[in-house]
């Protein structure tokens, strides 16, 4: 399949040895201040340096992204506490985006932190991920692959679902596999839908539930038919995103309290503000009021902005 990307996004169907362009531009960081002194961290310099490895140079599609096409993104890690059979815990700090049409602004497709994340690692310890044994054979081994990789599969269904109605399906999906097949210890959570109701398990089942399908009607509108379109044709893309956003207000009612809305609106504010300031009167006003509903903790901010 031919996956159509916008702004200098030709992405050609992977075959023979061009299959060797990889999708992702990931920069890894690991915080080590919170560990003890009695720890090594040179330790954590290699598993930087092995995680960069995993994300950047492992093929996760079977599209060829040329270089100026890969998904900008972060991992950040930020080590907490260290027990002495190696096994660390943190939490994880994804971000990614993706440029809007016409011009350079990247606009926001993942922002989001991962409190649950514990895993075991010794140094040189391989770092490999298989989606046929997602656990491995040490289960906080296994760990530390599973949630990365989990999380790089969440962020390519969302860039391809910015660029194509549904296009996401597959990562999705894969996303959810991880989950159904995650390592299982006393020490792990996040995977199962009674270790909270902001978790790794809620999401994936938030965007793989045909329940909840129109949630995938929206990115596509939002990005696609809204963002993309804002340099050549301000107030009809203007338009496209107060009647996508309307739409996710409904989605929202008739499913509150879901994952997703969360997920998407988180840091989503100065993006919406900035789209919307410039508004005639009218569009202002729908706008602030269906924000309101959608973003809570932003109320005082869109009230203040969009007067």
């Amino acid at each position: 399949m031919l996956k159509k990307r916008i702004l200098l996004l030709i992405v050609i169907v992977a075959g023979g040895a061009s299959g060797k362009a990889q999708e992702l531009q990931a920069k890894v960081t690991i915080l080590s201040q919170q560990i003890g002194t009695n720890v090594n961290k040179n330790i954590f310099t290699t598993l930087q340096t092995q995680l960069s490895n995993l994300i950047n140079n492992r093929k996760w599609t079977g599209d060829v992204f040329q270089p100026q096409e890969k998904i900008q993104c972060n991992f950040l890690i930020n080590l907490q506490s260290a027990n002495d059979d190696n096994t660390y815990k943190a939490s994880l700090t994804i971000q990614a985006a993706r440029p809007v049409y016409n011009s350079s602004y990247q606009t926001q497709l993942v922002n989001f932190q991962d409190a649950d994340f514990t895993f075991k690692y010794i140094e040189y310890q391989p770092v490999e991920f298989n989606e046929n044994r997602v656990g491995g054979t040490d289960p906080l081994a296994g760990n530390l692959t599973a949630v990365i990789a989990y999380y790089v599969y969440i962020i390519l269904g969302l860039d391809y679902d910015s660029f194509k109605l549904k296009g996401g399906a597959t990562y999705f999906q894969e996303a959810q596999n991880i989950v159904t097949n995650a390592p299982e210890d006393r020490n792990i959570s996040g995977w199962k839908s009674f270790d909270g109701n902001r978790n790794r398990y809620w999401l994936a089942n938030n965007v793989t539930n045909n329940k909840l399908n129109v949630i995938h009607d929206f990115f596509y509108a939002y990005y696609r038919t809204g963002l993309d379109n804002i340099y050549s044709n301000e107030t009809n893309a203007r338009g496209n995103l107060l009647n996508a956003l309307s739409r996710l207000q409904d989605f929202n009612q008739e499913n509150p309290n879901t994952m997703i809305l969360q997920f998407f609106m988180q840091n989503r504010s100065d993006e919406l503000v900035g789209i919307f300031k410039k508004a005639d009167p009218g569009t202002k006003a729908r706008a602030r009021e269906i924000l309101a509903k959608l973003d809570v903790g932003s109320v005082t901010k869109y009230q203040t902005e969009l007067k």
